[in-house]
């Protein structure tokens, strides 16, 4: 109920040309203020809808409440392709709140536009580039429209210009382009226009583009260039320069490179600057030949595949004096005698010495300045020739050179041309000694005193020998002769380099007493010989030795005290010369004392006596076999004192003694029985058959002498009457069958020795009757007197002789009794 007639002339219809700029007016209308409306308008006339929706349009006040509608030129109106006709819906309301709505209809009517450029024409100037040497042909297609769709038509200024553009708007060139002669860029005007006369104009801008189709040509025109060997790298040989017609116009592109001679040169490939890059030696090969190095130079337009020219430059090397004289080997090592003569060539210097450089005027030198360690003793023949020789003689042994072996020499070797380079030489010359003398002993014999018991391996001695020679000569030393016993070839051992003797064999002053060597010194060369005595010193290193070693025999258990026991006597030696007579005494065995030996001291003989005699009713003896070992020493002559640092030897001997119980029955003859054994075994290792061979050999003897035993005792008893009867008892008859009985009447003799302690003389004296005499140094002991007997026995399966002297009276031949006859025994043993 609030709305009224407020806009006044509408609704309504109006037209409007299409491209209408903004702000053309369309349509204006009136609005009328309600009376209670005292301020006017709340909402201006406002297009608050279109159909079709559209921004193009706008209401402006032309004041008073007159307002108009006109376009806002966003969009440009466009008949052909916008809609015709738009309806615009305007609000206006009062501010007594009275509200008007109505319709505007415009419509759109159509106008005769300029053609228009389609494509890029339509936004830019057209750039169109064309190759020279391309043949006459369209370059382009012109593409324009008309908004009426009218038929239009193509044209071209200006006219002279070598293109022509067809109604189609096809543009064709006229000619084939020579960038090189003609011009590079064309404008073209190309204007199109529609029946009615309305045109437009645009621009087409046609380059002609260069192509590649000129070779490029060098400018420079030298073609020989000179330089010195061993330039620097980086050296510039040259500038080699080219142009390229394609390039008239703008700096040149071209491409320099060589073909040949890399080793030495290089180019820059953009300026052509052609450098030395490798050391150039004049001196070497090929240059050292041919010093001429040829260089091929290509340019070219593209890196690859455009157009190229050559040339040919030679570059001379010149030779400059860069090398100092040059001696192979630097160093010489030669030898001379110490009695080289004056004078006397040594080196030749020049045949080891040269100069490369290849001008001769640079490889000409000279030898100077020889100096050194004893250079006064040489000299060179002249500076050209460079020959040493020696000045003087060199005698090793004389006192100023005494020492010196090697001579140290320097010579230098110096260029004549300047620069003036030089090289050292260094010359040793060693002085080779001569071996003038022949060794010398120290002294003209040696005598070494050697004790016999001196362990094998020993150091006896040293023998020293030296020459005069410098430096001095190794000497070596050796035995040539002596020093050899009949069971040792060398029993004496030299060192080579020290001179020490050794012995190689246990020394024996029994056997030997003195060794005389020849000992030879020599030089290699030259030889001398030494007398060496070696007087073997006598060490009491022997153990007595006594005869019979082990004895086997019975004795009655009646036999008086004092009595010599089967009148068994020993016998004993000593290898060493001092002393002749020993000592005795039991060691084991010999249970209660009943044995003793007299003389128990000082003799070389002594006898086994009875000292005490058998108890065996009380029960105090209870062995019947005595098994004695008897000890034999040679110390009865050394002092207590002298027995404690002296070397002392003993020797044994094993009686084994039966004792016989009282016999039942009267024996008519006093018994007496001796069993001697006496076994010596000499046993090698590594000789392990000999025992073997022994022991077999001995079992098969035992057998065979078994068995002639048994043929003896069966012959006896066939021969030899049986034992009579005495007193109703039966007797106990012991028979011996004696090989021979001997008595033998001997003057007084001295068995025994001492010491007397005042003079310290040696004495004999007779055990029996006590006689003394001093002792003759050549005479030697005699035995004592009595009855030599002889028997033979065998013992635990040994065999063996040996022979004792027991006094007795010499028995009658007719009372010999049957030995095979059997000794009856007693009802108690």
């Amino acid at each position: 109920g609030r709305r009224m007639q407020l806009l006044e002339g509408l609704p309504a219809t109006s037209t409007v040309e299409e491209n209408a700029a903004a702000g053309v007016s369309i349509y204006t209308f009136n609005v009328t203020v309600s009376p209670l409306a005292f301020e006017g308008l709340a909402i201006p006339p406002t297009i608050v809808n279109s159909n079709p929706l559209t921004e193009a349009f706008r209401i402006e006040s032309k004041g008073d409440l007159e307002y108009q509608v006109v376009t806002t030129g966003n969009p440009v109106l466009d008949y052909e392709t916008m809609p015709k006709s738009f309806d615009l819906q305007i609000f206006v309301e009062d501010t007594a709140g009275r509200t008007d709505l109505n319709i505007l209809t415009v419509q759109i009517t159509d106008v005769n536009e300029r053609p228009v450029f389609r494509g890029n024409m339509a936004i830019q100037t057209v750039m169109i580039y064309v190759l020279e040497g391309t043949p006459q042909e369209r370059v382009y297609q012109v593409y324009a429209a008309d908004p009426e769709n009218a038929e239009l038509k193509y044209s071209l200024l200006p006219a002279p210009v070598p293109f022509l553009v067809l109604e189609s708007g096809d543009i064709f060139s006229r000619k084939v382009f020579d960038y090189e002669k003609d011009p590079h860029c064309y404008f073209l005007n190309i204007t199109v226009t529609d029946p009615d006369g309305l045109n437009s104009t645009k621009t087409v801008n046609i380059n002609i583009i260069n192509i590649n189709d000129e070779r490029p040509y060098f400018t420079t025109k030298q073609r020989i260039y000179r330089i010195p060997e061993e330039q620097s790298p980086g050296t510039v040989v040259a500038n080699i320069t080219a142009k390229d017609p394609d390039d008239e116009d703008s700096p040149s592109r071209l491409f320099y490179s060589i073909e040949s001679s890399a080793r030495y040169f290089s180019i820059n490939p953009s300026t052509g600057m052609l450098q030395v890059t490798g050391r150039i030696d004049r001196d070497a090969l090929p240059l050292q030949l041919h010093p001429n190095i040829s260089v091929i130079v290509r340019v070219e337009d593209s890196p690859s595949g455009g157009h190229a020219s050559e040339m040919e430059i030679t570059i001379i090397i010149d030779d400059i004096n860069d090398n100092p004289p040059e001696c192979d080997p630097s160093t010489f090592r030669k030898e001379a005698n110490e009695n080289t003569a004056a004078g006397t060539f040594l080196l030749d210097l020049r045949n080891y010495c040269k100069d490369i450089d290849a001008d001769p005027s640079n490889n000409r030198f000279n030898f100077t300045g020889l100096s050194g360690f004893g250079s006064n003793n040489f000299a060179l023949e002249s500076a050209v020739s460079g020959r040493l020789v020696m000045t003087e003689s060199i005698d090793l042994e004389n006192s100023t050179n005494l020492g010196v072996e090697v001579y140290s020499l320097t010579v230098r070797v110096q260029d004549i041309a300047c620069p003036d380079y030089s090289n050292i030489i260094y010359i040793y010359i060693r002085i080779k000694p001569v071996n003038e003398f022949f060794p010398v002993f120290s002294n003209l014999s040696y005598e070494f005193n050697v004790p016999e018991i001196t362990k094998v391996g020993s150091t006896i001695g040293r023998v020293n020998a030296r020459d005069k020679d410098w430096p001095p000569s190794v000497i070596t030393y050796s035995i040539v002769a002596g020093g050899g016993t009949r069971d040792y070839t060398n029993i004496f051992w030299i060192s080579p380099t020290k001179g020490d003797v050794k012995i190689l064999a246990r020394l024996d002053y029994e056997t030997t007493q003195k060794h005389i060597l020849t000992v030879q010194a020599s030089d290699q060369e030259k030889t001398a010989t030494a007398s060496v005595t070696v007087n073997v010193l006598e060490v009491n290193d022997e153990e007595p030795v006594c005869s019979p070693n082990f004895y086997s025999f019975q004795i009655p258990v009646s036999l008086a005290v004092g009595t010599n026991i089967n009148g068994f006597r020993i016998e004993c030696q000593d290898r060493d010369s001092d002393p002749r007579s020993f000592r005795y005494f039991i060691k084991e065995g010999n249970v209660n004392n009943h044995f003793t030996f007299s003389p128990s001291a000082g003799s070389n003989t002594s006898q086994l006596i009875l000292a005490s005699r058998f108890d065996y009713e009380s029960g105090l003896d209870t062995n019947w076999i005595y098994r004695l070992h008897v000890c034999i020493t040679d110390d009865n002559l050394l002092s207590a004192r002298d027995k404690a640092t002296h070397l002392i030897k003993t020797g044994t001997v094993t009686l084994s003694i039966r004792v016989i119980p009282n016999p039942t029955t009267v024996i008519a003859t006093t018994p007496g029985f001796t069993v001697v054994t006496k076994r010596e075994n000499l046993y090698s290792e590594s000789a392990w058959y000999v025992p073997f061979v022994i022991t077999l050999g001995s079992l098969l003897l035992l057998g065979l002498l078994g068995y002639l035993g048994f043929l003896l005792a069966t012959w006896v008893r066939t021969r030899c009457p049986p034992a009579g009867k005495s007193d109703g008892k039966s007797l106990i008859q012991s028979t011996f069958c004696l090989s021979s009985q001997t008595m033998t009447k001997l003057n007084t003799v001295f068995d025994g020795e001492a010491r007397d302690p005042v003079t310290g003389k040696i004495y004999e004296f007779n055990t029996r009757s006590g006689a003394r005499r001093w002792k003759k140094s050549s005479e030697p002991l005699q035995l004592v007197a009595g009855v030599q007997v002889t028997s033979s026995a065998t013992d635990d399966g040994g065999q063996g002789t040996d022979r004792a002297q027991v006094p007795s009276k010499k028995e009658p031949s007719e009372k010999r009794k049957d030995p095979t006859a059997e000794t009856k025994p007693a009802a108690k043993p």
